[in-house]
């Protein structure tokens, strides 16, 4: 054991890669052979993390989930945000600078339509459940639009650690949700080509959710979704801590 774990430890990033593989391997197969594809296995790789990012934690007892478990180190630098957005950025290399410009205003309007719809909604939720300070609210709705948004506001307006580890919720849950639901309503509203793809990215907002709906949907539409799904984040990080801040300090005046 004294062995294994010096060998996991020296080849830490490896061993985070071969722990993700094989839990999208398993994930996978649990999608296509026993729930006939209704769930993709992105979802399903997405909980399991989840449930060994909360089991790690306990069980180290640090504040890093997995990735404080000896051996497993290298999740710390597999999750961090530099290789998430080198993958979001070489998804997004695949899109068609013709085809976004065919979305004209509607990409536009869809980015700051889904930042807005979002954040009040989950403003109004977070209300709901007894938040009334600005910093708090803002900071939830916030982490609606993404988990990474959340956080980011957060930082810029001072909210304290649980109401950001509640935004960060917000923002996974409806990754998730994204992540399910894209699939099997894509017909409905029209999933099928790149405008409306990119148009949908910009609505949900979420990256990882559009991305791995998409791809159960049509991997060919998931570098579109992909691109406008990324400058939501970015809207999202200048629109929640500045404009919409000062519109709830305005609406409920603290």
């Amino acid at each position: 054991m004294t062995i294994l774990n010096k060998l996991f430890t020296v080849n830490a990033l490896i061993v985070a890669f071969l722990v993700v593989a094989i839990i999208t391997w398993l994930s996978t197969v649990i999608s296509q052979k026993l729930l006939k594809g209704k769930i993709p296995g992105a979802a399903i790789a997405i909980l399991c993390g989840l449930i060994l990012a909360f089991f790690g934690g306990k069980w180290s007892g640090g504040t890093k989930g997995i990735s404080d478990v000896a051996g497993l180190s290298g999740f710390a630098l597999l999750g961090s945000s530099m290789l998430r957005d080198f993958a979001v950025v070489a998804t997004a290399m695949g899109s068609s600078l013709k085809e976004m410009k065919k979305t004209g205003w509607i990409g536009a309007i869809s980015l700051v339509l889904g930042v807005f719809f979002f954040f009040f909604s989950e403003v109004g939720r977070a209300y709901a459940f007894g938040y009334r300070d600005a910093v708090s609210l803002t900071t939830i709705g916030a982490g609606a639009c993404t988990f990474i948004v959340g956080p980011v506001t957060g930082a810029a307006i001072g909210a304290n650690s649980s109401v950001i580890a509640i935004s960060i919720a917000a923002g996974v849950f409806k990754s998730v949700f994204v992540t399910i639901f894209t699939a099997p309503l894509a017909k409905w509203v029209g999933l099928n080509n790149p405008q409306a793809a990119m148009a949908y990215g910009g609505l949900m907002g979420t990256t990882s959710g559009v991305t791995a709906g998409l791809a159960a949907t049509d991997p060919k539409l998931v570098p579109y979704g992909a691109m406008t799904s990324t400058f939501a984040t970015g809207v999202g990080c200048l629109l929640c801590p500045s404009i919409c801040f000062f519109m709830v300090k305005f609406i409920f005046g603290q």
